[in-house]
């Protein structure tokens, strides 16, 4: 049989010393399990810190405001001569020798919408790495290359963007980028407007 030692503890056998030093044990052991409670549910949820800032960096609202609007050129090098623009409801086409050629076209509010909610899922407002880091002994100069500038106005605040692929290489969050310019493009095609500019002639060395 394991022995059991009971203490009778009585304050009145403590002096003042004494008190003040028990009591500064307690507190002690207090701060520590305090400590090791708050590692344990960062080690059992370690999501939740990483979770808070995302919320916080996203303030696109779920819905899309009434001043939404974007702009993106693209093409190859720094002429970007393609051009789709909400602000205006126009869009410009790239004839490469015969230079280009503006519609007016505008998205339907529903398209529109949904351009909204894909910009809102890679949260285009935040801050995003478009410049890729690469070794010195990977480095790559690629000519001609495309690169895809971007303007857009959400509740206010308009924020630009700007990635290539000059380097070869591309982040994650340019990919998001090209991802979602090729889907607005798609719908653009799409547009009778849109379909009745010239072809493009020619092309780029």
């Amino acid at each position: 049989m394991i022995p059991i030692f009971v203490y009778y503890f009585s304050w009145d056998n403590l002096g003042v010393f004494e008190i003040k030093r028990l009591i500064s044990v307690l507190i002690v052991l207090q701060l520590i399990t305090t400590a090791c409670d708050s590692k344990t549910n960062s080690a059992l949820n370690p999501n939740i810190k990483h979770n808070d800032v995302l919320v916080q960096q996203n303030k696109m609202p779920n819905e899309m405001p009434d001043d939404f609007n974007f702009l993106v050129r693209f093409g190859l090098g720094e002429s970007r001569k393609n051009e789709i623009n909400t602000y205006n409801n126009t869009v410009t086409k790239d004839l490469i020798i015969h230079g280009t050629a503006t519609a007016k076209v505008a998205f339907t509010k529903e398209e529109k919408r949904n351009i909204y909610e894909k910009m809102r899922e890679i949260n285009i407002m935040g801050t995003k790495e478009l410049i890729p880091t690469l070794p010195t002994d990977q480095s790559c100069d690629k000519t001609p290359y495309n690169e895809d500038s971007w303007q857009i106005s959400v509740i206010g605040e308009t924020k630009t963007l700007v990635w290539s692929d000059k380097n070869c290489e591309v982040t994650i969050d340019a990919k998001q980028l090209l991802e979602l310019r090729t889907f607005i493009q798609k719908l653009v095609v799409g547009k009778e407007a849109y379909k009745e500019l010239p072809e493009a002639e020619g092309g780029y060395d």
